[in-house]
């Protein structure tokens, strides 16, 4: 079994909370998670010398005080100053722990600055999508795109169907919503969206056990919810139908509903994927997507739920020979026209970009074309398509501009999503969560900027290195700084170009394929001939995508003159000779990027071999060694093949005369 003590404590280590635990403490009574917030500070004190106490009425003198007041929102804390003191106080006690995790954020910061400050989330929901299988998937593991071992949360006993089980232990699980409640997060869906006939019983025989995981993740505030299969009636109630207007399917899941939150009275919601890659949804019954969440969304309004209904809706056995069907719109064309009909406690799930996590992509015109329903931008944490946990790439830059992007009139991405904000997880049972040491970053980074969109990337980058690496020097610090604050566009330049996504091998997705997905069901992306590249989203001559953004976008869109160069082979078909902003021809872009974007990578692993020698924990630098040798290598095979295709395609040579295979 799994336990705690057999992780690495992630940006929580015992170092990290010097500052706390060498003062006076005092925390009130009388609430769950306030005694979370005494648990945690007693530990603090317990290894650097300071004292807790607890109180209920008038606070004694402490230098930290921790207590409950009226006039804050539910997860908002304030934090007062005066003579060297700080005072904490929120209304709940998932404020309060916020709270004392904000502190130890700051470190001795925490006592200087402004005499009063209030932090609150931008969004109420904030939740963790894992794809974690309780049998073993054929092609994927215990985990579905999941680059960090074993599940913390199931074990899938000896592989064969029926024999996985929820883990005995759950001590890792609880050390897990430990840094979830560090970050912000506050819901966490455990089980994988491909419903598949094992996890769709955690609805009924394995319902007790669920219910355990989340008795372990309520002191640090996160709400358990699971992932359901559309075909849930028939699969466990023995029904002929999942029609969403059939009488008996509606009354089944009401009662799975009730039976859910009799086990769980805090119980969040449902998480669905339906109609979708094969999954089964309301098309099979001539119903829309609204029809379908709506029937799980009353089923559930009863005891509070929430029903997370994503809408990564496409085509996959669409014919690469027609040039008129395009998975970017789909989502769009799906589900704008259902603006209005969703009830209140339905939230969509928006990717962030039309297609599927790529490095690049617009972002998502669904967007802002819902404005009466709840929406959710859905973002990976999991570096599926970014390299897998094997690549040193740091998403917060991504996901920053991505929550600022302005659709016009001050309607940015953040503003819009008013269902808050989702995302694949990455943890799984390997000793540093995340497989990459680095990949904690990106958990971290996800989990601050859903409560604070406007949170500079850099700064969290810092907080994150601040805390992680708090018992190293300062050398170690800058060194993983410099590898990570540019990783994403470094990233970029060794793989796809310009907007292009995917040419990965199919399945596994890891490593280069430039036709790897091109002549499949599941979508067309680079259209590439011995004239040009990209694929023509215009609306003059193309599919009409880029007509499916407001102004300005569309227009920016739809035009060669204004399109952003990292976009152009998205929205344009072009010859490679076309001059991009930059001054460079396509070609040559193409070019340069690859070769540099090899020469960044061997720069990271001579700059982490410089230091790595001085980390306390060896494992963790034989880790990164490893991870950073493979992350080499692989850029290498991306730059050879993809100049290689290009070379062939085009006929043009590398202005500077590089060898290209």
């Amino acid at each position: 079994m799994i336990a705690t003590d057999a992780a690495h404590p992630a940006w929580l280590p015992t170092a990290a909370t010097a500052t706390l635990g060498s003062r006076r403490i005092a925390v009130i009574e009388g609430d769950p998670l306030a005694d979370t917030v005494a648990a945690e500070a007693a530990e603090a004190v317990a290894a650097h010398g300071g004292s807790i106490t607890r109180f209920a009425g008038d606070a004694p003198r402490a230098e930290v005080v921790f207590t409950l007041a009226e006039g804050l929102a539910d997860e908002a804390y304030r934090i007062d100053r005066a003579d060297g003191s700080v005072t904490v106080a929120a209304s709940t006690g998932r404020g309060l722990l916020y709270g004392y995790f904000h502190l130890v954020r700051l470190g001795e910061a925490a006592f200087a600055g402004v005499a009063s400050e209030t932090h609150a989330p931008a969004g109420a929901i904030r939740i963790l999508d894992h794809w974690d299988n309780m049998d073993l998937h054929p092609v994927m593991g215990a985990v579905e795109r999941g680059y960090a071992g074993a599940s913390i949360f199931f074990d899938a006993g000896d592989g064969l169907p029926g024999s996985g089980t929820i883990r005995d232990d759950l001590s890792r699980v609880r050390a897990y919503g430990r840094l979830l409640a560090s970050i912000g997060i506050n819901a966490l869906s455990i089980n994988n969206v491909n419903v598949h006939a094992r996890e769709a019983r955690l609805l009924t025989d394995d319902l007790p056990h669920v219910a355990r995981i989340a008795d372990t993740l309520r002191p640090y505030g996160v709400r358990l919810h699971l992932a359901v299969s559309w075909a849930s009636p028939m699969m466990l109630g023995g029904l002929e139908t999942s029609d969403p207007f059939d009488a008996g399917v509606r009354a089944w899941w009401a009662e799975a509903s009730n039976r859910v939150w009799a086990a769980i009275p805090d119980f969040g919601g449902f998480v669905v994927k339906a109609d979708s890659e094969g999954q089964p949804g309301p098309f099979a019954y001539g119903r829309d997507h609204a029809d379908g969440a709506n029937m799980l969304a009353e089923a559930v309004a009863p005891h509070g739920g929430i029903i997370h209904w994503r809408a990564f809706v496409y085509n996959h056995t669409q014919d690469w020979r027609d040039r008129s069907t395009d998975r970017a719109r789909a989502a769009f064309d799906h589900f704008a026209p259902l603006d209005g009909r969703f009830r209140d406690n339905v939230i969509v799930q928006v990717k962030y970009g039309p297609m599927d996590f790529q490095v690049r992509e617009p972002v998502s015109p669904v967007l802002a074309a819902m404005p009466q329903t709840r929406v959710a931008l859905e973002l990976q944490v999991t570096q599926e398509y970014t390299g897998q946990q094997k690549h040193a790439v740091y998403l917060g830059p991504q996901w920053a501009e991505i929550m600022r992007f302005d659709f016009g009139e001050g309607q940015t991405v953040a503003s819009l999503a008013q269902g808050g904000f989702a995302a694949v997880a990455n943890v799984g049972a390997d000793e540093f969560w995340t497989g990459h040491p680095f990949a904690q970053a990106n958990l971290y980074a996800y989990g601050r900027l859903s409560w604070d969109p406007l949170a500079d990337a850099d700064d969290l980058l810092d907080e994150w290195i601040a805390q992680t690496f708090a018992a190293e020097d300062a050398a170690v610090a800058r060194t993983v700084r410099v590898i990570l604050a540019q990783s994403w566009l470094t990233y970029e330049m060794y793989t796809t170009p310009l907007g292009v996504g995917f040419m990965v091998r199919p399945g596994h997705h890891y490593g280069p394929d430039v036709d790897g997905y091109e002549y499949t069901p599941w979508g067309t992306y680079h259209f590439a001939d011995r004239d040009g590249i990209g694929v023509d989203r215009t609306v003059a001559t193309g599919t009409g995508y880029a007509g499916l953004y407001p102004s300005p976008w569309r227009e920016t869109y739809e035009s060669l003159e204004t399109v952003p160069d990292e976009l152009i082979l998205f929205f344009h078909h072009v010859p490679y000779t076309h001059v991009l902003h930059s001054g460079k021809s396509v070609i040559q872009h193409i070019y340069d990027t690859h070769f540099e974007g090899v020469e960044r990578v061997r720069a990271n692993v001579e700059a982490w071999n410089a230091v790595s020698g001085s980390l306390a924990d060896q494992d963790l630098a034989a880790r990164v060694n490893e991870r950073l040798a493979e992350q080499l290598r692989s850029a290498i095979e991306w730059r050879d093949q993809v100049n290689t295709y290009f070379l062939r395609k085009s006929g043009i040579a590398d202005a500077h005369g590089r060898r290209i295979h």
